[in-house]
C-alpha cells in the first residue's frame, strides 16, 4: 500500500508530526510506502486536508478540535470540519476525542479509535543518562508546550506535595515564568532522543493538563518506565496505564469552555485508573493497516 500523508512536517519536533515520522517507520516495516512521486492507494491528512480533490480514499486524523470560548473556535474548526464531513473514515486518538468530535461536527459512519504509540525500538536504543546533583536520590518530570490549560504550576505544586525531600524535578519545554527552586531544574526544548533519557532517568512523569487528548509525551514517558500522574478530564488517562495516579476531576459536558482557565484541582481525589491500551507503536501501526485496509475494501464493494 502507498500511502500519501497530508498536513504533516517529519522534520518537525511536535507531536502530531513526530507520531508522523514514527507511522512511516512502523507502516515501513509492514511493508507500506510513502512515496509521493508514485499513485496513493490512500490519503492520510492530520487534522485537516490541504487539497481540494482526492482521487484516493481519504483518512482523517484527529488529535483534538477547538472549544476555547477565548477564541473563535468555529472558525479554527472550519477546515477541520469540511475535511471530517468529505473523510472516507476518521481515526480518533482516544475515546475522548471520538466523544468531542461527534457533539460537535455530528457522528462519522467510519471511525477507528487507535491511540498513540511509542517507538520501543529507539527508546530501548537510547542511554539512561542524565547530570544532577548527587544529592537527589530520585528524579521526577513534565514535558509539554506550555500553555495555561497544560497546568505547569499544577504539575510542579503535586511535585512538592507528593515527592520526597531528595527528588528533583525536571521541566522540559519552554516556560515563560519560572520558579527559582534548588529542586526544579529547566531544559528548555530539547531534542527526542534527549526527551527519552530524561524519561528513563526519572520514576514519575506528571501531565495534568486539562482536557488533553492522547499526548504522545505521556505515551513516551511511560513506554520509558514512568508513572503517570494525569487529570481523569480528558484522555490522557487512556494512555497512563493501571498503575498510572488519577486526579478526579468533574466530568465535562463538552460544551465550549474557556480552556486557558482551568478548575483548581484536589489532589485528594485520586482514583485507580481502568483503562490498560499498550503504548507499543508495532501495535498502532497495525491498526492503521487494518483500517486503511477496511476503509478501502468498503469503498470498492
Amino acid at each position: 500500500m502507498n500511502i500519501h500523508l497530508e498536513n504533516v512536517d517529519v522534520s518537525s519536533n511536535s507531536g502530531p508530526n513526530s507520531f508522523g515520522r514514527k507511522l512511516v517507520k512502523y507502516m515501513g516495516g509492514l511493508g507500506h510506502k510513502f512515496d509521493i512521486s508514485q499513485k496513493a492507494d490512500v490519503s492520510l491528512a492530520f487534522i485537516q486536508s490541504v487539497r481540494e480533490e482526492h482521487s484516493t480514499p481519504l483518512i482523517q486524523r484527529l488529535d483534538g478540535i477547538y472549544f476555547n470560548t477565548s477564541q473563535n473556535y468555529k472558525v479554527q474548526n472550519y477546515f477541520i470540519e469540511e475535511t471530517y464531513k468529505k473523510a472516507d473514515g476518521i481515526v480518533f486518538q482516544s475515546n475522548f476525542n471520538k466523544e468531542l468530535t461527534f457533539k460537535f461536527f455530528g457522528p462519522h459512519d467510519n471511525y477507528s479509535i487507535i491511540h498513540n504509540g511509542a517507538d520501543i525500538e529507539r527508546i530501548s536504543n537510547t542511554e539512561r543518562f542524565l547530570k544532577y546533583p548527587d544529592k537527589f536520590s530520585e528524579v521526577w518530570c513534565c514535558a509539554s508546550s506550555w500553555r495555561p490549560h497544560k497546568r505547569l504550576d499544577d504539575n510542579i505544586r503535586y511535585f512538592f506535595e507528593h515527592a520526597s525531600k531528595d527528588t528533583c524535578f525536571v521541566v522540559a519545554g519552554k516556560v515563560q515564568k519560572r520558579i527559582n527552586d534548588p529542586r526544579v531544574f529547566y531544559l528548555g526544548e530539547i531534542e527526542q532522543d534527549d526527551l527519552y533519557k530524561l524519561y528513563k532517568a526519572s520514576t514519575h512523569f506528571i501531565h495534568l493538563a486539562w482536557l488533553d487528548h492522547c499526548p504522545n509525551v505521556v505515551v513516551d514517558a511511560r513506554a520509558c518506565g514512568c508513572k503517570i500522574v494525569c487529570s481523569s478530564a480528558g484522555g490522557t488517562k487512556e494512555i497512563a496505564g493501571l498503575d498510572g495516579i488519577i486526579i478526579e476531576e468533574e466530568r465535562w459536558d463538552f460544551k465550549p469552555v474557556e480552556l486557558y482557565n482551568p478548575p483548581e484541582l484536589d489532589f485528594s481525589r485520586n482514583i485507580k485508573n481502568t483503562w490498560n491500551i499498550s503504548y507499543n507503536m508495532k501495535r498502532t501501526a497495525k491498526q492503521y493497516e487494518n483500517f486503511f485496509t477496511s476503509t478501502t475494501r468498503k469503498l470498492d464493494s
